[in-house]
Parts: C-alpha cells; structure tokens; sequence
C-alpha cells in the first residue's frame, strides 16, 4: 500500500501494527523508525515514520524515535517532559549542538522488543 493511498474513514492494517507496537515500548525505552518496521518485518523507517505522524498522537509517540537520539523537531519540549517523567536516558546537550536540547541515549534507552510478548500478540 502506498502513503498516497491510506484511507482516511479508517485506521489502516499497517498503521494499527505500528501503534501496538508503539504502545508495547514499555516507559523509559525507544525504538527507533526502522526497529519498529524490522520487528513488524514490514516497510521500513519512512512508512513507519508517516503512520506516526498521521495516527500517532492517541499513543506514546516519544518512544518511536530517530536512530541518531535526536528530539523530533517541533515536538522537543514535549517529547522531552515524556523521557524526563519515565526516567529515558539521555545524553546533556553540548554547547555546540542546536538549542542545546540533548538527545536520547541510544546504547541504553533502546529497547529490542524483548518484553513484548506480554499482554500482546
């Protein structure tokens, strides 16, 4: 199925996979755009991306993220009051990077699905 090509009147097969997925990310762990789509072994980091910018809002958005720890822009602040509240480690901006925002750390916030079973299918 192509992006041009998801419905509007309902929530998409793909796209309900997706957010499951999202809802599994247990608080304070990340999957990254591409781990999610891996785990699904189903379309890749840029569909998993436009399901989450489309439908996403009803689920933990925060913990779907890009592979290099950067906030998703536009949603920083809030992004970062989600990984403050669940104990998400991050790594403190430098003074050189942009906003001085700092960035999720990746070697330990990202979870591998690992958990999941419970309670899922």
């Amino acid at each position: 199925m192509s992006e041009e090509s998801l419905p509007t009147d309902g929530l998409p097969e793909y796209a309900e996979r997706v957010l499951e997925v999202a809802e599994s990310i247990p608080p304070g762990r990340v999957m990254t755009y591409g781990d999610v789509a891996e785990w699904l072994e189903e379309g890749g980091p840029r569909q998993v991306g436009r399901v989450m910018a489309l439908y996403g809002g009803a689920v933990p958005w925060w913990r779907v993220v890009r592979a290099d720890g950067a906030l998703l822009p536009g949603h920083e602040l809030d992004a970062l009051g989600h990984y403050r509240d669940e104990g998400t480690p991050l790594k403190e901006a430098s003074r050189a990077s942009e906003g001085h925002l700092p960035r999720i750390d990746m070697r330990r916030a990202r979870w591998d699905g690992g958990e999941r079973a419970q309670g899922h299918t």
